[in-house]
Protein backbone atom coordinates (compact mmCIF):
# COMPACT_ATOMS: atom_id res chain seq x y z
CA UNK A 1 0.00 0.00 0.00
CA UNK A 2 1.16 3.47 -0.47
CA UNK A 3 2.07 5.98 2.05
CA UNK A 4 1.72 9.28 2.28
CA UNK A 5 3.20 11.93 4.41
CA UNK A 6 1.33 15.23 5.56
CA UNK A 7 2.58 17.90 7.50
CA UNK A 8 0.72 20.48 9.39
CA UNK A 9 0.83 24.20 9.98
CA UNK A 10 3.06 23.96 12.87
CA UNK A 11 5.32 21.75 10.57
CA UNK A 12 4.15 18.18 12.81
CA UNK A 13 4.83 15.16 10.33
CA UNK A 14 1.89 12.72 9.82
CA UNK A 15 2.23 9.31 7.88
CA UNK A 16 -0.91 7.23 6.28
CA UNK A 17 -1.68 4.61 4.61
CA UNK A 18 -3.58 4.87 1.35
CA UNK A 19 -6.12 2.34 1.58
CA UNK A 20 -7.88 2.91 -1.47
CA UNK A 21 -8.94 5.94 -4.41
CA UNK A 22 -12.09 5.92 -5.53
CA UNK A 23 -14.78 7.59 -7.32
CA UNK A 24 -18.76 8.40 -6.55
CA UNK A 25 -20.55 10.32 -9.57
CA UNK A 26 -17.64 11.80 -10.97
CA UNK A 27 -16.12 12.96 -7.47
CA UNK A 28 -12.58 11.50 -6.07
CA UNK A 29 -12.23 10.47 -2.60
CA UNK A 30 -9.29 8.83 -0.87
CA UNK A 31 -9.24 6.54 2.10
CA UNK A 32 -6.38 6.46 4.57
CA UNK A 33 -5.30 5.61 8.04
CA UNK A 34 -2.58 6.95 10.24
CA UNK A 35 0.45 4.40 10.21
CA UNK A 36 0.43 4.35 14.14
CA UNK A 37 -2.94 3.86 14.00
CA UNK A 38 -4.47 1.60 10.95
CA UNK A 39 -7.67 0.63 12.84
CA UNK A 40 -8.93 4.37 12.21
CA UNK A 41 -10.36 5.27 8.82
CA UNK A 42 -10.29 8.58 6.97
CA UNK A 43 -12.26 9.56 4.09
CA UNK A 44 -11.74 12.76 2.25
CA UNK A 45 -12.31 14.29 -1.58
CA UNK A 46 -9.36 14.79 -3.63
CA UNK A 47 -10.71 18.31 -5.01
CA UNK A 48 -8.40 20.33 -7.72
CA UNK A 49 -7.10 24.03 -7.41
CA UNK A 50 -7.44 26.67 -10.04
CA UNK A 51 -3.85 25.59 -11.65
CA UNK A 52 -5.36 21.93 -12.05
CA UNK A 53 -3.22 20.71 -8.66
CA UNK A 54 -5.50 18.43 -6.08
CA UNK A 55 -5.71 18.63 -2.54
CA UNK A 56 -7.51 16.79 0.28
CA UNK A 57 -10.98 18.18 1.20
CA UNK A 58 -13.30 17.48 4.15
CA UNK A 59 -16.57 16.23 3.72
CA UNK A 60 -20.03 16.52 5.55
CA UNK A 61 -21.94 13.47 7.09
CA UNK A 62 -24.13 12.79 4.59
CA UNK A 63 -20.87 12.39 1.51
CA UNK A 64 -19.02 10.84 4.62
CA UNK A 65 -21.51 7.78 4.77
CA UNK A 66 -21.76 7.86 1.15
CA UNK A 67 -18.27 7.67 0.95
CA UNK A 68 -17.62 5.01 3.54
CA UNK A 69 -20.67 2.72 2.16
CA UNK A 70 -18.73 2.88 -1.54
CA UNK A 71 -15.65 2.22 -0.13
CA UNK A 72 -16.85 -1.20 2.22
CA UNK A 73 -18.46 -2.35 -1.14
CA UNK A 74 -14.90 -1.71 -2.81
CA UNK A 75 -13.26 -3.47 -0.18
CA UNK A 76 -16.13 -6.45 -0.07
CA UNK A 77 -15.27 -6.99 -4.08
CA UNK A 78 -11.37 -7.15 -3.52
CA UNK A 79 -11.61 -9.81 -0.93
CA UNK A 80 -14.16 -11.70 -2.78
CA UNK A 81 -11.14 -11.85 -5.72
Amino acid sequence: MDKQVFFDEKGQKFEFIIRAKFEIDNKAYVAMSPIEDEENLYILKIAKDKEGNEYLKGIDDDELNEAKEAYEELIEKEEDI
